[in-house]
């Protein structure tokens, strides 16, 4: 390596991390969506709010399992929830996470 090339790379400097925490929460939120199963069901979450039968209905998942995987999402602040009546309804919780799917698909298909 030359010398210039090597002074230049004793210049550089890497941004501030963001705190300890940011890293944390980041990868539970990556093992949260990590799933085919969630994963799925957060691309149809992306279009539109879904009541927990619509959602069954058409991802074709049991009731008992889909409300594990809403309650894991939900947890982790990936999913919001609003009641109407007896229904329960889901969408994702802001465009960031519309984002973080639609990126990772997108990438997934090339």
């Amino acid at each position: 390596m030359s010398a210039k090339r090597a002074h230049a790379h004793a210049r550089r400097v890497a941004p501030k991390p963001p705190p300890d925490e940011a890293f944390v929460r980041a990868a539970s939120l990556f093992r949260a969506v990590g799933d085919v199963a969630r994963l799925r069901l957060l691309h149809v979450l992306a279009r539109d709010e879904w009541c927990v039968s619509e959602l069954a209905a058409q991802t074709g998942t049991k009731l008992s399992t889909l409300s594990q995987q809403l309650r894991l999402l939900y947890s982790e602040r990936i999913v919001e929830r609003r009641r109407d009546g007896k229904h329960i309804y889901y969408r994702l919780a802001d465009d960031h996470v519309r984002e973080l799917v639609g990126a990772a698909l997108e990438h997934a298909e090339h």
